[in-house]
């Protein structure tokens, strides 16, 4: 049975434009009630991850974070003429899946810091982090276990696709002939599926058919791509009042991000200081790492990136618009959209 919302909302603060009602009023809860289906310890992993738990299993309220991929979900919804109420655990799904994918990360990833607070790995171990991600996982697909067979089968292809992007992520860290071309596939799979997954089935929710599903989809593969290459600038340049994570985070793992690949495959001075740095095996000083940020900038990385996301985000918008969507709904999407990819540096 779907689960049904209130025939009347109590009067909320006012939020993001973006940002759905139902996200608070419906999808906050049903998560909540979701991880209570946990045993301890791996529920205690779990709320400290969402930030419900301080370290030592005290409530709190540190937040988990924007709730974009269930806005994905419930503003796909309505765009194809359902509600909110209907697409309620799909939205809890994708964010049990996302937080999944997020814990391991995390770990895979040396991540210290995440949403202002240190990572559940770091806090409990790795054996625990992983195994709560696991959990995650299980209950992600619990949550949708009696949806339509085609739902399910778009969340088990979301969840291949996801691990073989990390598996290709990781590939990168030992490899120094990592080419454009491969590191936007891997970026697609961590990130454009998730986000294109959570577009199709907020419109399967609202009984749209595959060819109208499929435009929601290509909507949110493009929004993920945008996504992705906003957040590998962040990754460099953001400031970390606004990322909750470390000034030159993915510098100081060598990470092979979108903007680091583009600059190393420039074939240009700045690229060969780059690639010396990248295959060094040292602890790098700060100032290496200002320097390698320079670098990035100066083979073109940075601008090659910020050009990218905003052609995917125009072709996010032409998939949107042959999706036919509701017009208050279809602005809240763009809304959202622009937020992702205008967030401060």
């Amino acid at each position: 049975m779907r689960t049904t919302g209130p025939t009347s909302r109590p009067a909320s603060p006012p939020g993001p434009s973006w940002k759905p009602s139902g996200v608070d009023e419906l999808v906050r809860p049903a998560l909540r009630a979701a991880l209570e289906r946990l045993g301890d310890p791996v529920r205690t992993i779990a709320e400290y991850h969402f930030g419900w738990r301080s370290a030592d299993g005290k409530p709190t309220e540190a937040g988990a974070g924007k709730m974009i991929r269930p806005a994905l979900v419930l503003l796909s919804a309505r765009a194809a003429g359902g509600s909110e109420a209907d697409a309620v655990p799909e939205a809890v799904a994708m964010e049990l899946l996302h937080n999944f994918s997020v814990l391991h990360d995390d770990i895979m990833d040396r991540d210290r810091v995440r949403r202002h607070r240190p990572t559940a790995w770091t806090v409990f171990g790795i054996p625990q982090a992983v195994l709560a991600g696991d959990a995650l996982l299980a209950l992600s697909l619990e949550v949708v276990a009696d949806r339509p067979a085609h739902e399910l089968a778009v969340v088990n292809r979301t969840l291949l696709e996801l691990v073989n992007g990390q598996i290709a992520d990781i590939s990168f860290e030992h490899r120094h002939d990592v080419g454009l071309a491969e590191c936007e596939a891997m970026a697609q799979a961590k990130t454009g599926t998730l986000i294109s997954c959570c577009c199709a089935l907020g419109a399967f929710a609202a009984s749209a058919n595959e060819d109208r599903a499929e435009s929601f989809a290509e909507f949110g593969r493009q929004l993920g791509h945008a996504f992705q290459l906003v957040d590998d600038v962040l990754g460099i340049w953001g400031d970390p009042g606004t990322t909750g994570k470390s000034t030159h985070s993915d510098l100081a793992v060598r990470k092979k991000t979108l903007p680091v690949v583009a600059a190393l495959t420039s074939d240009t001075p700045a690229a060969y200081e780059l690639a010396a740095q990248y295959r060094g095996e040292e602890t790098l000083a700060a100032s290496d790492l200002t320097r390698m940020a320079e670098l990035v900038v100066q083979a073109g990385g940075r601008a090659w990136a910020e050009q990218q996301a905003t052609a995917a985000l125009r072709n996010a918008s032409l998939a949107l618009q042959r999706a036919r969507p509701a017009e208050g709904p279809a602005r809240c999407l763009t809304d959202l959209a622009d937020f992702i990819t205008h967030r401060d540096r």
